[in-house]
């Protein structure tokens, strides 16, 4: 599903009016700490005039103080045929505020923003940066967009990018009397002020200055959590030639349903009844929906359709059946449809997609919040989603997609609220075995096996596919180890609900252990090390926050060649945080030496405080994995 974004990054920034220099030394001390760009002055507005016309007036001007600051000097404008450009202008000035060079709309390249996978789209985006090379400098400009609807409004967001510092910044929502809203304000430094101005209208008011600039912290939270922002949504609105009102999930999902989906599943009858043939005899709904949906997979492709109400509406199912295309909506909708013709019930559903878990806001609904759609089967006590863009996802698999986080279900009854399946820590599991063999020159020989499951199923996803060739030459990139060579390599998946990919390689490397005089000594962990720690951060401000957790146990057994015995001191390390918890050990029993490591992470929120001992958790992670087997001769 497409969420039209009609403005610019919407920079953080404002404007004091398009002819009046800034002097970058008039910039407040306080504002330069860790900051590569000021904001000045933003003044962001949206006034509706009626539900088919509303206005975004931007006004900006942000000082560039050195080259990680440029991306905020680049300006960027969303347009199409709903979102039509009324003007843009600007200035570029040099360091003591005397202007060098004149923003005007015929400075902006205009190129069209769709995207490799989109069929239709009539996205375009307007773009210009300066092409300043000394610093600072500042960039002022403001522009104005009409769009033809009032169901979806941009987001303030005063504070959004790392390493800038706002000195001014303002938003304004203009509407009359009786076009009544909805908002919600997030970690903003004040509250909102409403007032009537000379005209009769409603202004909603919002300002946030003198914010300093930070720093991005490693394992922060997602912005939506920390930032600061106004989300505000219509009662009742126009889209795309529709109308409508809605104060809930409920009422926005029925609105929805009759809007958008109803009367959008029908299908040709022989379709109808090839589907029931094919399920026939088969008395399980669940096996039914399993046959149905790998049909779906067979049969179509994702292709992007994203022209004006088609952002929000589906493909007609017999249109899916004859083109044997669609975009996530339109692949929903076809599968919904074939469910239907064999009396399986489903929920057609809008999410947030994405790696991370962003889920709806369950005291607040607007339209601005999903990016896709996905499917739900409401089985008894067995709810299931399924994911139908993906030729190759098993059936009721999402992976880390859309996984964990609240999405809506828009069903004839109107919108529910869900949550979509949760893969612990346990279920994400990769488990290595490995037996392996090291001559006396130092060549080592063997098999390994490694088992992906949960999340980590598609961690090969991206060469399954592919020829043996290519397959190979991928995995010698994933393995860091030196003269690697593949004699064998068998890839194999299991598509159940929670699937498994299995790896089975045949391998050996030259030299993998060294040789010198009596001393023999190699590196345990052949293929599972961790050699990055994140930085330590002074002062932390955002609480600790682990996306996705994981578990790793690997096991790998080395037969050495005999006459050597173990020198260096054994490894044994064990680690239990709240966060997570890591083993690595090192045994010995006669010419055999086993590794052990297990690792497993476990997602949530944690105090800000441990994050120093997040970092030592993954240093003595780092150096227990590069840790080297000292063995010497027994004399």
């Amino acid at each position: 599903m497409k969420v039209f974004v009609i403005a610019a990054l919407l920079l953080i920034g404002g404007l004091k009016g398009i002819a009046q220099p800034y002097i970058a030394s008039d910039i407040p001390k306080a504002l330069l700490p860790y900051a590569s760009a000021v904001v000045r002055n933003n003044e962001v507005s949206i006034e509706v005039k009626d539900l088919n016309n509303t206005i975004y007036h931007f006004k900006t001007a942000v000082t560039v103080l050195n080259k990680n600051g440029d991306g905020m000097a680049h300006i960027v404008v969303w347009h199409n045929k709903s979102n039509l450009i009324r003007y843009i202008k600007g200035m570029v000035y040099d360091e003591y505020g005397k202007p060098a060079g004149k923003i005007s709309e015929s400075s902006f390249e205009d190129a069209n923003a769709g995207n490799d996978f989109s069929l239709f789209e009539d996205s375009r985006v307007k773009h210009f940066r300066p092409s300043v090379v000394n610093y600072p400098y500042t960039i002022e400009y403001e522009f104005e967009v009409r769009s033809k609807q009032s169901l979806n409004f941009n987001d303030w967001q005063p504070t959004g990018e790392p390493g800038v510092a706002i000195e001014k910044s303002s938003f304004k929502f203009i509407c009359k009397p009786d076009f009544n809203i909805r908002y919600k304000e997030t970690n903003l430094p004040s509250a909102v002020s409403v007032a009537t101005n000379k005209d009769g209208l409603k202004v909603y008011s919002w300002n946030a200055d003198n914010i300093k600039a930070f720093k991005p912290e490693p394992y922060s939270p997602n912005e939506e959590d920390y930032l600061g922002t106004v989300h505000i949504a219509p009662e009742k609105f126009s889209y795309g030639g529709l109308y409508g009102t809605f104060t809930n999930w409920k009422e926005l999902g029925k609105w929805s349903y009759d809007n958008l989906l109803l009367n959008r599943d029908a299908l040709p009858t022989a379709t109808i009844e090839q589907v029931k043939k094919m399920v026939a005899g088969i008395t399980n709904p669940k096996e039914k929906a399993k046959k149905i949906y790998e049909y779906m997979q067979r049969k179509t492709r994702y292709v992007s359709v994203q022209i004006g109400i088609g952002g929000y509406q589906p493909m007609l199912a017999a249109d899916v059946d004859r083109l044997n295309y669609g975009d996530c909506k339109a692949l929903v909708n076809y599968t919904q449809a074939l469910y239907k013709a064999v009396g399986i019930e489903s929920y057609y559903c809008i999410v947030e997609a994405g790696e991370s878990k962003v889920s709806l806001l369950t005291d607040f609904s607007s339209m601005t919040q999903a990016n896709h759609a996905i499917l739900c089967l409401p089985f008894k006590n067995d709810t299931t989603f399924v994911e139908c863009t993906s030729q190759k996802m098993p059936f009721g698999f999402l992976g880390d997609f859309t996984d964990d986080r609240v999405v809506l279900a828009c069903t004839p009854n109107g919108g529910q609220l869900m949550h979509t399946t949760s893969y612990s820590p346990q279920t994400n599991l990769q488990t290595r075995k490995g037996i392996f063999a090291i001559n006396p020159e130092g060549e080592l020989s063997g098999n390994m096996e490694t088992v992906f499951k949960g999340t980590q199923y598609e961690n090969r996803e991206y060469i399954i596919e592919e020829q043996q060739a290519e397959r190979i030459k991928n995995l010698k990139k994933i393995y860091d180890i030196n003269n690697f060579e593949i004699e064998s390599l068998k890839l194999d998946q299991n598509k159940a609900i929670l699937p498994v990919t299995t790896e089975s390689i045949k391998l050996n490397a030259r030299d993998y252990a060294t040789i010198t005089g009596s001393q023999f000594y190699f590196l345990p962990n052949i293929a599972n090390r961790r050699t990055s720690v994140p930085r330590e951060v002074r002062n932390r401000q955002n609480k600790v926050y682990i996306n996705s957790g994981y578990t790793d146990d690997d096991e790998i057994t080395y037969t050495v060649p005999s006459g050597y015995k173990l020198s260096s001191k054994p490894l044994n390390v064990n680690v239990d945080k709240p966060f997570g918890k890591f083993t690595s050990t090192i045994t010995v029993k006669d010419n055999q030496i086993t590794y052990k490591r297990h690792i497993q992470v476990i997602n949530g929120t944690y105090d800000k405080e441990q994050y120093a001992d997040l970092v030592s958790f993954y240093q003595t992670v780092a150096d227990a994995d590069s840790y080297n087997a000292m063995l010497v001769k027994d004399k």
